[in-house]
């Protein structure tokens, strides 16, 4: 699955590609924002991302397809 995340005070959105569940994602988000800790997520690579929870702008799930290779005649 991959995730955009918007935070708050910068221009550039965060790309990383995660593999947990939708459900356990938001669970673990409403968490660090209630408790006003930061969110921490691990990528497909292994590599660790913090992001405080107050600074939180948004995050976006989707499923990236994959793109058709050459040309098709239906």
């Amino acid at each position: 699955m991959n995730i955009t995340i918007g935070i708050s005070g910068i221009t550039r959105e965060i790309r990383i590609e995660v593999d947990i569940e939708e459900d356990a994602l938001f669970t673990a988000v409403n968490q660090a924002i209630d408790s006003n800790t930061p969110l921490q997520l691990t990528d497909t690579k292994g590599r660790k991302l913090l992001i405080p929870a107050h600074q939180l702008g948004y995050i976006m799930v989707s499923d990236e397809k994959p793109r058709p290779v050459g040309f098709t005649v239906a």
